[in-house]
């Protein structure tokens, strides 16, 4: 009996051994294949926040995405943000916002900034996703856009907090990432994420953009302050850009940048009004030319820190355009 158990154990041994050795491969690429992935999270909650009727930052603008998913058949990339693994984010708002900000947009517009926080909360859950291996890069499909949200304690530019502020904060903190490289390509200059961060030499903030719409900021000779000073970058565009000025501003002073900056993560503040045909802009950029601001992004970040990436929804008001140009993104991210 006792040579028998012991003979058995040892064929067991073996299956096992062998199971392990054909299987490997398979177990391998599966891991590979899941770390991999590219994912487009978003939360249900950003439907219900409307500014006003007919207002063009409207929830027609993740419909359209979502529903340009399933025509690319990318649907597979969407994930719903469980909102419930951040519950209490005030500790993160207030490293940007100050606590009369976040009171005063709770009494005069609380499902704004409910809707606003849930942004907050599903780029830190994004971001979560990078850091522990189980995504190779994100795409935050949140709404209201975030970049023009100071502390007024009301709406600016249909933002409420800034997201991907809040979120470079998060990442020092958190992960001890030392040095965050923010790029806005958004038609209008964030103003926000310069003001938060505009002495501060840990964030090298890149922004391209109209300087004569609104907030009628983003001079080229603003710099940043102090120990800040050359880490806030700002390309003033003129109206009708194209994909080639752009692109040419992103290879002759963005990559120079980064090379001294070496940054440990990369965050971009996706705007698509900035394409052909944006009611709020004038630039002429095609989903072609999103494709390769997103490879020269993306080369910057494998180069410096991995290819750790996320990429946040700021504007863009052609429902239709925001999409095509919000899936070129996507499937960019999707090939690295």
């Amino acid at each position: 009996m006792k040579n028998r158990r012991s003979f058995l154990d040892k064929l067991y041994k073996i299956f096992l051994y062998f199971f392990f050795i054909l299987n490997f491969p398979k177990l391998l690429q599966s891991k590979t294949t899941e770390r991999s992935a590219t994912k487009v999270l978003f939360h249900p909650i950003t439907f219900n926040h409307h500014i006003s009727i007919d207002h063009p930052e409207s929830p027609k603008r993740l419909e359209f995405i979502i529903k340009y998913l399933k025509k690319s058949n990318l649907l597979n990339l969407l994930e719903e943000a469980n909102i419930e693994e951040k519950k209490k984010i005030d500790e993160w708002i207030l490293k940007i916002h100050n606590k009369n900000h976040i009171l005063n947009l709770k009494k005069i517009a609380p499902l704004a900034e409910k809707v606003s926080r849930t942004a907050i909360k599903t780029c830190m859950i994004g971001l979560d996703k990078i850091m522990n291996n189980q995504s190779k890069n994100i795409f935050c499909a949140v709404r209201p856009p975030g970049h023009h949200a100071l502390n007024t304690g009301k709406e600016e530019g249909f933002c409420y907090y800034n997201h991907v502020a809040v979120l470079g904060r998060y990442a020092q903190i958190k992960y001890k990432l030392k040095k965050i490289l923010i790029i806005d390509w958004d038609y209008h200059h964030g103003n926000s994420t310069e003001y938060f961060f505009y002495d501060d030499p840990s964030i090298l903030f890149f922004s391209t953009h109209d300087a004569s719409a609104y907030p009628r900021t983003g001079s080229p000779s603003r710099k940043g302050y102090g120990k800040g000073l050359g880490y806030n970058i700002n390309v003033d565009l003129k109206c009708g850009t194209n994909d080639n000025q752009i692109i040419a501003a992103f290879k002759n002073i963005l990559l120079p940048a980064a090379e001294k900056f070496k940054p440990d993560l990369v965050i971009i503040s996706a705007g698509f009004d900035s394409r052909i045909d944006d009611p709020l802009g004038c630039f002429k950029l095609t989903d072609k030319g999103f494709e390769t601001l997103t490879e020269i992004s993306m080369s910057i970040a494998k180069k410096y820190c991995e290819g750790k990436l996320i990429s946040v929804l700021e504007g863009g008001y052609n429902f239709d355009g925001n999409a095509k140009a919000s899936i070129s993104h996507i499937k960019t991210l999707n090939k690295f």
